[in-house]
């Protein structure tokens, strides 16, 4: 019989192990960055100018608490923490998977605090590629429709931008 559990305990530990991702490999918490650009096309840009770009500092240690920080090139976000929502952490959404290439996702809200009038939150999707790169979608409102009448339209905000780890600080 203890043979029979020993097998079972064999097979079943790499699947553990397997099941866990290890994301050091993407933290910024020894140094450096990661920063780059807005997807071209304003078909996937709203309230963002085409030539934004986006830096972030991620310390994969602390995803659920204090996971990083993000900056945009216009100004909008200067070093603004990124917030976890604790629920997701528990919640089905948390293994959002969209896309072939993506290791791990997550979702983080971000509030701009720079030059800008509207402070209402922005939600950062975070997606740590297998190329050890990092894809930021931040989104915010939608189009207003006309049973929206009387309610003040928060600004939109949509843009998809491709960063790429570097050894530096932001160049903005």
């Amino acid at each position: 019989m203890r043979s029979a559990a020993r097998v079972v305990l064999a097979l079943s530990l790499p699947l553990g192990v397997m099941g866990c991702r290890d994301l050091s490999r993407f933290s910024t918490a020894g140094g450096g960055t990661y920063e780059g650009a807005i997807a071209e096309g304003s078909f996937v840009r709203s309230g963002f100018s085409g030539d934004t770009k986006v830096c972030m500092t991620l310390d994969t240690d602390h995803m659920q608490d204090a996971p990083g920080t993000i900056s945009t090139s216009d100004g909008r976000f200067k070093s603004e923490p990124l917030r976890p929502i604790p629920e997701l952490f528990n919640d089905p959404l948390s293994t959002l998977n969209f896309g072939e290439g993506r290791v791990k996702n997550f979702v983080y809200v971000a509030r701009p605090t720079g030059d800008t009038t509207d402070k209402s939150d922005v939600t950062v999707v975070l997606s740590l590629l297998q190329s050890s790169d990092i894809e930021v979608r931040m989104l915010r409102s939608a189009p207003l429709t006309e049973t929206d009448g009387g309610i003040i339209p928060t600004a939109r905000l949509f843009g998809v931008f491709a960063l790429s780890k570097g050894s530096s600080a932001c160049s903005f």
